[in-house]
């Protein structure tokens, strides 16, 4: 069993690891203890993991997170003293950092500067299990950033400079049509995880796109700001939706007090499945069937850049390992709130 994430962000930043492992545990718990390195969808096996097979496309941003986190609460114009650090990150990689802890073999498709930033990101990223080959180095742009400030209480802001990824448009998805890793008579089948940093035209154009409808479309609005450009993915038969409460009133342009009136009105819109979470309150998921409920654990918040994607990530894995509907829920929620209260730091 590889590593969790967390140990390997650790080592990363060149600290060492010195409490036991909670990979068998985090990855039993998540997955109803059953391991994923042998499951796909309706029990069968997956693809050999020595042949560097892909078990899912992670679609968008990878970039550097520069992070400032103090425990003092804090208002505009606040100067404290706290911790910085910069790790990999963005959507895609956030989501695929998850999915190395379930053992399986995220590929990355994203724009990478050609720059000193760019090899040291994809040199990480390579050194955390993910495949980098398809990654598009574009020469004059720079590798993308994200910037965030965390106080007491959560996030104060955050910016995206996610420039490059946007400037590259479709040239990101060139492996999905030129054989190697699908073409539009046999377009790639299994699951991608795709992030709203992509420009409103290449959602859409993605949305119909012979490249992707045969996927299992898995899709993350990236931030509040970005949640409208989704909607045209609602056209899409195989597509499940992650946000949160803010993001569903956006997309449905109707403000929403609870995750389940909030999935149920964006199912009434059109989507296929849509998952629905609100912090420490009641999450849910909704399709043609009905809507399911679910309570997250309660925890003490250490940090919340990423959770979204944590939560995505770990509901990804458990449908991959064929949980039912409410205990696929229960364990992304449980993976989450690990993440948050900094259990898999």
């Amino acid at each position: 069993m590889q590593e969790t994430a967390g140990r390997l962000r650790r080592e990363y930043l060149g600290k060492k690891e010195t409490r036991p492992s909670r990979t068998g545990f985090f990855v039993a718990k998540i997955l109803g203890w059953r391991s994923v390195r042998h499951l796909a969808p309706g029990g069968g096996l997956l693809q050999n993991r020595r042949m560097n097979t892909p078990d899912i496309l992670c679609i968008g941003s990878v970039l550097w997170d520069i992070i400032g986190r103090t425990a003092t609460p804090m208002r505009l114009g606040s100067d404290v003293a706290g911790r910085i650090t910069r790790l990999p990150g963005g959507v895609a990689m956030n989501i695929a950092m998850t999915l190395r802890r379930f053992d399986l073999t995220p590929v990355l498709l994203s724009a990478v500067g050609r720059d000193a930033e760019g090899d040291e990101l994809l040199a990480a990223c390579a050194g955390l299990g993910m495949v980098t080959d398809h990654v598009h180095r574009p020469e004059s742009l720079p590798t993308d950033l994200y910037m965030a400030i965390e106080g007491a209480g959560g996030l104060v802001a955050a910016i995206a400079d996610a420039h490059t990824l946007e400037a590259a448009g479709d040239a990101i998805l060139a492996p999905l049509g030129d054989g190697r890793l699908g073409t539009a008579d046999a377009p790639f089948g299994g699951m991608i995880a795709l992030d709203g940093n992509l420009t409103i035209d290449l959602l859409s154009q993605i949305a119909l796109s012979p490249l992707f409808r045969a996927a299992d479309l898995r899709v993350a609005p990236a931030s509040p700001g970005k949640a409208e450009r989704l909607a045209g993915l609602f056209d899409h038969p195989n597509a499940t939706f992650y946000v949160n409460l803010e993001e569903a009133g956006i997309l449905a342009q109707t403000p929403f007090t609870n995750a389940a009136s909030a999935a149920a009105t964006l199912i009434e819109r059109g989507a296929h499945r849509v998952l629905v979470t609100d912090g420490g309150s009641m999450a849910a998921m909704a399709d043609a069937s009905g809507v399911l409920t679910a309570l997250p654990p309660p925890i003490t918040v250490a940090r919340v850049t990423g959770a979204g994607d944590t939560f995505m990530a770990a509901h990804m894995a458990a449908d991959l390992g064929g949980a039912p509907p409410q205990d696929a829920l229960h364990r992304a929620l449980g993976a989450a709130a690990e993440y948050v209260s900094g259990v898999s730091l």
